[in-house]
């Protein structure tokens, strides 16, 4: 019998060892949908049978363990479906199809068990459960004709560990039931089980720093409490480093391909880590640097008005992070004001939409429709082209810039585009901290966990970037519904994202902006109602419009007050202040 059992061992080993390693990666990842089907079965059964809350709540928990266990490559091989697993619990609009889609999917299933289960939801829960399991054999038919390959599994495997930094431990897809961290920790366990398939032995390094970081999050289980910052030095950025080192060891390449998270992304704290042309999309607006020397002469140059009198740095201060210190800018005539605040231009080449209702997709978009709006510079890019042609040095300055083409409005706002990609550093003491460069004073590091964790910032400005881009993709920027009081306050009757689409979801809607260099650019909000980042915390910690008494039935931000206690809101502030760029230190 010993025999036997010994050949038939010998025989899976030889069989694996013949087996290509995406292969085996595949069988593994089928295998683990099966678990996670079978889990929300027996969800479905429970609540069939009248289960208790408690139950429930177990049963759901160990279910929503198990699809984080197969998320590194549900959501890298097949993101829209994973959306309608584990997507947030709010509505979306489609913009080709103009119409409103309800959520689906673990997040609004936690809404119905969390903090405890209604018996006279249960038709409606079930009906859930059915479209999750649905979404779910979805995934396993789409899943057995993928095939892997070494470079993606890798790929997927480092996205994962920036996933579970930006949107894992900050709370985003356990938002009712609070379970992120040990969340975080099936996710790690994921990793290493396909990661096993390419490890030289159990003693393998990578899988050392697995296990230390698993042991680390079911250690801290708690969600308030959880150090973030300790986790992200000490266990997530080491974890991405080794991942990147192995690949170059086994010599597996990396993606020739511009993205907006680069493709050798050791950590997500990197120097020029983010990949400014993959957010531009287009060959021809390649930065260069006699661009972007041109742009800054454009910038600042009063040509581009329709009557000399202005330029963009009327409006956008560089000693002020671009911004104009006002609650809304000037307007052209000198005595009116426009309709918003002016944005700071510092780190928002890293989006995909400009302006607070996000109505352009470009940087060049976005210069043009400032260039043109009759109260801010009423001006004409094809008229300042006929001027700009005329000048001798502008002319030298073309050329060098683009060789061979003439001086259009294209080239005009493609320079100052260019220009504006180049206010974005990633070079604060934030960065440095994160790059064990710099130390953080106590307040500093207790404001970053709480900017990650209790204060729920993170979850809408996603780190590193702080602005609204969703990561590890970086592919669609959001925007929110806060209910932003007037200075009367009363609800803000600027309707927003509204204007654009038509859609109620989006009744003052605002894109969620950078919050890097926000010691410099108060006034704040798309009203500048906000004076100081004081005012803004107390805000968030009311539970925004509606903690404010507003009546608003779409607001995205979550109404339930943070209840932070003084110390807890000045220690959010000091972090918000290392995010100013090194230059403004000065």
């Amino acid at each position: 019998m010993k025999k036997i059992c010994f050949f038939l061992l010998l025989l899976l080993v030889i069989s694996c060892q013949e087996t290509p390693k995406p292969t085996q990666v595949k069988q593994l990842f089928q295998a683990d949908i099966t678990t996670l089907i079978q889990s929300v079965n027996d969800l479905e059964n429970l609540i069939k049978s009248n289960a208790d809350s408690q139950k429930l709540q177990k049963q759901f928990l160990a279910a929503h363990l198990n699809y984080k266990k197969i998320e590194v490559f549900s959501e890298y091989y097949f993101p829209e479906v994973s959306k309608a697993i584990n997507g947030p619990a709010l509505s979306e609009f489609e913009e080709d199809d103009k119409m409103t889609l309800p959520p689906q999917g673990f997040q609004v299933i936690e809404e119905f068990l969390f903090p405890a289960y209604d018996v006279k939801s249960k038709s409606e829960l079930l009906k859930e459960i059915g479209i999750l399991t649905a979404n779910l054999k979805r995934l396993n038919r789409i899943a057995e004709t993928n095939e892997l390959t070494d470079a993606h599994v890798f790929d997927a495997l480092r996205l994962e560990v920036f996933r579970i930094i930006t949107l894992g431990i900050t709370g985003f897809d356990s938002p009712v039931a609070q379970k992120s961290i040990p969340e975080a920790a099936g996710a790690l366990a994921g990793i290493q089980k396909y990661y096993q398939v390419y490890a030289i032995s159990d003693s393998d390094a990578t899988l050392k720093i697995i296990d230390e970081a698993i042991n680390y999050l079911k250690a801290n289980p708690d969600f308030n409490a959880f150090d973030r910052a300790a986790f992200i030095q000490n266990y997530a950025n080491p974890l991405s480093r080794k991942l990147y080192q192995n690949q170059k060891d086994l010599k597996i390449p990396f993606f020739d391909e511009i993205r907006g998270l680069k493709t050798n992304a050791q950590t997500l704290f990197e120097k020029e880590v983010f990949d400014e042309e993959a957010f531009s999309a287009f060959p021809d607006y390649k930065t260069t640097k006699e661009k972007a020397g041109l742009g800054k002469l454009l910038f600042n140059d009063p040509v581009l008005s329709g009557n000399n009198s202005r330029s963009c740095a009327s409006c956008h201060h560089a000693d002020k992070a671009f911004t104009d210190g006002l609650e809304k800018a000037l307007s052209f005539d000198g005595k009116s004001f426009v309709k918003r605040n002016t944005p700071t231009l510092t780190n928002i080449a890293f989006q995909r939409v400009f302006f607070s209702d996000s109505r352009v997709n470009y940087l060049e978009d976005q210069a043009v429709a400032v260039i043109t709006n009759a109260d801010e510079m009423h001006g004409s890019l094809e008229e300042a082209a006929q001027k700009i042609k005329n000048d001798k040095n502008y002319i030298q300055k073309f050329e060098k810039a683009f060789p061979k083409k003439g001086i259009t409005a294209f080239e005009i706002k493609n320079a100052l585009a260019s220009y504006i990609r180049t206010l974005s550093k990633f070079d604060s003491k934030f960065d440095a901290y994160m790059r064990d460069e710099v130390a953080f004073t106590s307040d500093e590091k207790a404001g970053f966990n709480l900017f990650a964790g209790k204060a729920k910032c993170a979850t809408c400005h996603f780190i590193p970037l702080t602005n609204g881009t969703v990561p590890p993709n970086f592919m669609k920027s959001e925007s929110e519904v806060l209910g932003v009081p007037d200075a009367n306050g009363k609800l803000d009757s600027d309707l927003g994202k509204y204007n654009l689409t038509k859609a109620v979801i989006h009744k003052f809607s605002f894109k969620t902006p950078t919050i890097r260099n926000a010691a410099l650019t108060a006034p704040y909000m798309h009203n500048g109602v906000f004076k100081t980042l004081e005012e803004v915390v107390e805000f968030y910690n009311e539970g925004g419009g509606k903690g404010l008494g507003f009546s608003l039935e779409n607001q995205t931000l979550p109404e339930d007050k943070l209840n932070l206690t003084d110390l807890e809101k000045k220690q959010l502030v000091d972090f918000m202040k290392t995010l100013t760029d090194k230059k403004y230190l000065k």
